[in-house]
């Protein structure tokens, strides 16, 4: 009876766990049955509703629209030629400067002590050189009357031709000694010193290169100024450059010789005339050409450098194209794909855009009249998916 009993519950200790693990893993799949149920499964078969329109060709009756950027006529940043600390900077950012105006003063009580040192050197060497001038011209005149004096006793033979030739002889050495002395190497030197000294003195004030207003303030009283560092920056915004970038196909549309209406988006009441100053002759990374317009700004210079504005040109010659909507275009402004319609499935298709006006392209290439183009119902759309048209 004993053996039995044990034999029971060696029988439980095996079965009580095995029941256990049956369960959990009953439960596990019931589990996994209902959550999968109340996933929604999303069936790629099934046709998507979308909107779609039939390309053809239209009229490009639009105005071609092009977003530029103002940027200034005249830009520079003023810097010291010579070292030196500031002792005065006469305009800060914003204030109005004419040309020639006083901008910065550098420190020049050094050089002004060097410029009066040579001075007195030249006076001093000036005043030796005019002793020794005034006793040369003594020697001089002197000479010319021995000279004078010979002559007439020669032409008598009162004395010897030898003695004329000795005095003729010394008044020419008199003469070059003078010349020597006018041309002295140390005073020179001491006037060649003077001239750099003063150089130097007239580099030690900034002047304004031209009429403009000051941008940036980038140094202060008592900082060091030397070559290269830049202290103002200068602008002028009198005379405006309006830069847009246009595509290959439109360079024909500007040349030199007319102008053009630019309005900017700060005063869009006033409408700006644009001289054409550059038609780029090399395309930038968009594949597209910089064409430059020189503006007036208004009189109370309300239009500022990085401002944008726009040019609105008419072609008035009547043209065909494809226009589709600028909503209808996905991935990248320098890719740009539409889908397309074909044996009732979405194919991505490759395009080239031309121009841009308001919410609608103009395509180069990539469509054709008849293509079907998906217009709307992008949300759960891939390449190759069932589409109807709702």
């Amino acid at each position: 009876m004993k053996k039995k009993s044990i034999n029971w519950r060696k029988v439980l200790y095996i079965l009580i766990p095995l029941l256990l693990v049956a369960i959990v893993a009953i439960r596990l799949k019931t589990n996994k049955a209902t959550t999968q149920q109340k996933v929604y499964q999303y069936n790629k078969e099934q046709a998507i509703n979308v909107q779609s329109q039939i390309i053809k060709l239209e009229n490009i009756d639009a105005p071609y629209f092009y977003t530029g950027t103002f940027e200034p006529n005249k830009e520079t940043k003023l810097s010291a030629e010579v070292q030196g600390k500031i002792n005065a900077m006469y305009a800060d950012a914003g204030s109005m400067v004419s040309k020639g105006q006083t901008l910065i003063k550098l420190d020049d009580a050094l050089l002004n002590q060097q410029l009066n040192t040579v001075n007195v050197q030249i006076q001093n060497i000036t005043t030796e050189v005019d002793i020794q001038l005034q006793a040369n011209q003594i020697q001089i005149n002197g000479l010319e009357d021995d000279v004078r004096r010979y002559k007439i006793l020669v032409a008598a033979d009162a004395i010897q031709g030898i003695q004329l030739e000795k005095a003729e002889l010394q008044l020419q050495t008199a003469k070059t000694q003078r010349s020597t002395i006018m041309q002295q190497s140390s005073l020179k030197n001491a006037q060649a010193l003077r001239a750099s000294i003063i150089a130097q003195l007239n580099k030690t004030t900034v002047y304004a290169p031209f009429n403009g207003v000051v941008t940036a303030k980038l140094s202060e009283v008592g900082a060091f100024a030397s070559p290269g560092i830049p202290l103002l920056q200068v602008t002028d915004i009198r005379q405006l450059k309006f830069t847009i970038n246009v595509p290959e196909s439109d360079l024909s549309l500007f040349n030199y010789k007319n102008s053009y209406e630019i309005i900017a988006d700060a005063v869009p009441e006033i409408k700006l005339l644009g001289k054409t100053s550059l038609i780029g002759s090399k395309a930038n990374t968009g594949n597209s050409f910089p064409v430059q317009f020189t503006v007036s700004n208004v009189s109370n210079l309300a239009i500022k450098s990085g401002m944008f504005g726009k040019l609105n040109l008419r072609n008035d010659t009547p043209e065909q194209g494809i226009v589709i909507p600028a909503a209808v275009i996905v991935g990248s402004e320098n890719q740009p794909k539409v889908y397309l319609v074909n044996k009732g499935k979405a194919v991505l298709q490759n395009i080239t855009i031309s121009k841009k006006f308001a919410n609608k392209v103009v395509v180069a290439s990539g469509l054709k009249p008849g293509d079907v183009i998906i217009t709307n119902g992008f949300i759960n759309l891939f390449i190759g998916a069932n589409v109807t048209n709702k």
